[in-house]
């Protein structure tokens, strides 16, 4: 991939109320108001409208894309955190790391389409603020990437926090158009299911038990836990083979949550949680990577009998209003191993 040049069109396909996604009908998340001697805006004062414009998000995110498509194209992270953090700068450096150790092209899951579908711009001023932004899909057909680029202060550049790959089919709320905004919320919003960091943790919970999860029945099923538990399987059938046992935990990340309230009462929630994977051999084997890119990232580390390769997932969630009768939903989601070591 390539640095990019323009993005005229991405600001202009901004303007469509609806994203269509699968049988999905409703709109999504959007840009959170800019503002400062960063990259760009005008006061903190409070305000009804908007004060980042779709032109401010396009060379916005340019800004940031550049210096990303630019990191992947070169398979190196030197500079890649001042336009990119969070998880978005872990997964990123994963993936760029597994690249130069295989020799390979960076996976291709970390392709940013150049134009967008959507973006949603809140009305809320002050700081940290929050842009969430859609893409199209990707040249081969790869589902449209959820991005969340965050301004920490008024004097700071955005930076890309968090990329989610829409789910086949997602249910998305609907959102105003960007001239009109919308307003960010926080973890702690009421009058829904759940909070957002309620959701966030009750969602990894049932990442972790399934249908055992006391919180099952509040969760739509999804595309991130159907391969959870399709992935856990096939890697047992190695850990029986071989007398051994596997644990695995999901936990949210501190502070690491970013949400947008919707008109229809509901909040569009991307938060991101560490996964860590514990698997024991028996009988005095040695417990191997499970994966090429757990092979890369364990590197010629010396193997004992345990062996722990720790994930940063990033998940969109949309937890409907409290009354709406819906369960919360996962509508996108990233995931990707950043560290393997024996223990």
């Amino acid at each position: 991939m390539t640095a990019r040049t323009t993005r005229i069109a991405a600001a202009m396909l901004a303007l469509a109320t609806c994203l269509t996604l699968g049988g999905c009908e409703g709109q999504l998340p959007a840009p959170a108001t800019a503002g400062s001697s960063g990259d760009t805006g005008t006061t903190a004062t409070a305000k009804a409208t908007p004060d980042l414009t779709e032109d401010q998000e396009a060379a916005i995110r340019k800004s940031i894309l550049d210096v990303y498509d630019a990191a992947i194209a070169n398979k190196t992270t030197d500079g890649l955190d001042a336009r990119v953090t969070g998880p978005a700068l872990d997964i990123a450096s994963s993936r760029i790391l597994i690249a130069q150790r295989n020799n390979t092209d960076v996976d291709r899951l970390s392709v940013i389409p150049d134009d967008i579908a959507q973006t949603v711009i809140p009305t809320d001023s002050g700081w940290p603020r929050d842009v969430v932004t859609i893409t199209t899909t990707t040249e081969d057909q790869q589902s449209k990437r959820l991005l969340v680029m965050t301004q920490t202060d008024a004097h700071a550049n955005y930076k890309l926090w968090g990329v989610a790959r829409l789910f086949s089919g997602a249910q998305l709320p609907s959102f105003n158009i960007p001239s009109i905004g919308a307003q960010m919320g926080t973890a702690k919003d009421e009058g829904l299911i759940a909070t957002p960091e309620e959701a966030v943790r009750q969602y990894a919970d049932v990442l972790a038990n399934g249908t055992a999860s006391q919180y099952a029945a509040d969760f739509a099923d999804d595309q991130l836990r159907q391969a959870l538990v399709q992935e856990t399987q096939n890697v047992q059938q190695g850990i029986e083979r071989n007398h051994g046992t596997q644990q695995q935990t999901f936990t949210p990340v501190d502070g690491a949550i970013h949400v947008m309230r919707s008109p229809d009462g509901g909040d569009l929630v991307v938060a991101q949680l560490t996964h860590e994977w514990v698997r024991q051999a028996g009988e005095g084997r040695e417990s191997q990577p499970a994966s090429d890119d757990e092979k890369a990232l364990f590197g010629d580390t010396q193997a004992t009998s345990t062996l722990k390769a720790t994930r940063t997932i990033v998940v969109a969630l949309y937890v409907p209003a409290k009354d709406s009768g819906k369960q919360i939903t996962a509508v996108g989601a990233d995931r990707q191993v950043v560290k393997v070591e024996a223990l």
